[in-house]
């Protein structure tokens, strides 16, 4: 799929034309430099490789820099390969947020924050017990039973429990596109996009 890479901004609110007020996400895509471009006869598929986010070539390994030279373009950050292009690119070309401008719906993949160790109500969403009462006193968020007697005699792999939440890859699909702001390079969506305020985030038409 063709697409970009990008940053969330935040969320913020939007009223329709009916007067419903709509959650969006606001993000900031491109504009990404084309630093590949990836052939059947030399790589065994069709592929463009788009980067964004300067960073500075101090901090960039020599393999790089000299990747980022040839395409005549500062040391970048965030680099992913998209297909299916419609229109053919150049090595060191810019792509911006017009692609976007026939599209209706859009793919938005990022990093889901990081919530460190939760137990299974908020990992899970297990309900726990219930009531407080009949001795019930301490097993408002317990996982409950976990395993079998002597046979099997063990707990089964991939069984729900407590453990590290979140820092995940999410693909969210079908987000629809409310606006585009192409002086400014945002691109608003409904409804909310994995990751903090400030994560590099890839979207896709």
């Amino acid at each position: 799929m063709a697409g970009l890479i990008g940053k969330k901004i935040g969320m913020t609110s939007i009223f329709s034309a009916e007067g419903k007020n709509i959650p969006c996400t606001v993000l900031q895509v491109g504009p990404c430099v084309v630093t590949q471009i990836k052939t059947k006869e030399n790589d065994g598929y069709e592929a463009i490789q788009v980067a964004y986010g300067n960073k500075k070539e101090r901090k960039t390994n020599s393999p790089m820099n000299g990747h980022f030279k040839k395409a005549k373009t500062s040391p970048k950050r965030k680099l992913v390969e998209f297909s299916n292009f419609k229109k053919k690119y150049k090595l060191g070309d810019t792509i911006t947020v017009d692609i976007f401008k026939d599209d209706v719906f859009v793919d938005v993949t990022g990093i889901s924050k990081g919530k460190g160790f939760q137990g299974v109500v908020k990992r899970h969403g297990f309900h726990g017990v219930g009531e407080s009462t009949h001795g019930q006193h301490n097993r408002l968020r317990a996982p409950g039973s976990i395993g079998a007697s002597s046979d099997p005699s063990r707990v089964f792999k991939g069984m729900r429990m407590a453990g590290r939440t979140g820092g995940d890859r999410v693909k969210v699909l079908n987000l629809k596109l409310i606006k585009i702001i192409f002086e400014q390079n945002l691109l608003i969506v409904k409804g909310s996009v994995p990751g903090s305020k400030g994560s590099y985030i890839i979207i896709e038409k």
